[in-house]
């Protein structure tokens, strides 16, 4: 009990076969992929083991958290062994929550568990739920498996590896072909891999046939546009303006993003330039690794000025819009927000 696994970025954790079971798991990720692959190998290995009885739950703040006690504290009607999985998809349970988490943990710690092996399922705590008493003593109680997030730097070498359980190959060029075609979504990756699996021999791919293989599955998504802006990126982000407006993302959704972040980095442009700690801002705004990183690149590049035109931009599309001509602005808000997002990117561009 109380043990922690923390995985790279490049796998699931697999349990063995072999490995003696605990009472209590908590598998934490916002990969949603791998966590549910580790689930699944923890869910086989107790079905190898007899625990042939399962119950799962998809418990929020407001959901039924006497379900656990019920299942806890049932008498199978066959004398099985039994498997409990909780999901708790926005990992934050609530003040009730909490308490039958804290009660459950104790209950574990106590020994009082022993025919049921206890699956929870979270996405990666944030640092305020992690200090919080439920969470601090579920995870002092139990196996801890900590699944990191896949960012697009190890995609590449993360579809490598998929491919090799498979016994296949592609060459670097069509392997960052592939994490453009899929840009964002892991569970899009799982499946093109396990096509080609299924289309093709062991052995090396070559690029033509994967491109005939594989459908461009891109899940556009606002703030990874918002990263490829931070980070300097133009070409992945005009690639991403355009796939949100085909997929029919809201533009107020897409300018209100783009516009914080501006509005952040004006805040800090201006700290800086009052010669103030931007570090402690740093925390006050909530900016936290790997984001930090990005706001740090995008301030090296962008001045007071250029944010306070910037902010003046912003306001501009939301007026076009609205049907509102803006002298100096395309009537087009969605090529004025490509050309905002530029100016992020690179402010020497327009």
């Amino acid at each position: 009990m109380g043990q922690t696994f923390s995985h790279d970025s490049f796998a699931s954790h697999i349990i063995q076969p072999a490995t003696a079971l605990d009472t209590l798991y908590c598998v934490c990720s916002d990969e949603l992929l791998l966590r549910n692959e580790t689930v699944d190998s923890i869910r086989q290995a107790c079905r190898d083991k007899g625990y042939n009885e399962r119950t799962s739950l998809i418990l929020d703040a407001n959901g039924n958290w006497n379900a656990i006690q019920e299942c806890t504290q049932s008498i199978s009607l066959f004398g099985d062994l039994k498997i409990l999985e909780i999901t708790i998809p926005t990992g934050k349970p609530g003040k009730t929550g909490a308490t039958a988490l804290i009660d459950l943990a104790a209950q574990v710690q106590k020994g009082e568990i022993s025919d049921t092996v206890i699956v929870i399922s979270l996405p990666k705590l944030d640092k305020t739920t992690a200090k919080s008493k439920w969470a601090q003593q579920l995870l002092a109680t139990a196996t801890v498996i900590n699944i990191a997030n896949i960012d697009r730097q190890h995609l590449p070498a993360w579809i490598k590896q998929r491919l090799k359980r498979q016994n296949q190959s592609v060459d670097e060029a069509t392997l960052a072909w592939i994490t453009d075609k899929v840009e964002g979504n892991l569970f899009a990756a799982h499946q093109e891999i396990l096509k080609l699996g299924l289309l093709y021999p062991e052995g090396k791919i070559q690029a033509e046939d994967i491109e005939q293989a594989i459908l461009d599955v891109a899940r556009y998504d606002v703030f990874a546009l918002s990263n490829a802006m931070l980070e300097g990126n133009g070409q992945r982000t005009v690639r991403m303006i355009q796939g949100l407006k085909a997929e029919g993302e809201a533009l107020p959704l897409v300018l209100g993003v783009m516009t914080r972040e501006i509005r952040t980095l004006y805040t800090l442009a201006t700290a800086r330039q009052q010669g103030e700690n931007i570090a402690g801002l740093f925390r006050q705004l909530y900016i936290f690794p790997p984001r930090d990183k990005l706001i740090r690149q995008a301030l090296e590049r962008l001045s007071l000025k250029h944010l306070m035109g910037m902010i003046q931009h912003a306001h501009d599309i939301d007026r076009l819009f609205k049907g509102y001509p803006v002298n100096g602005r395309m009537d087009d808000a969605w090529e004025e927000i490509t050309r905002l997002a530029l100016k992020v990117v690179n402010p020497a561009i327009l």
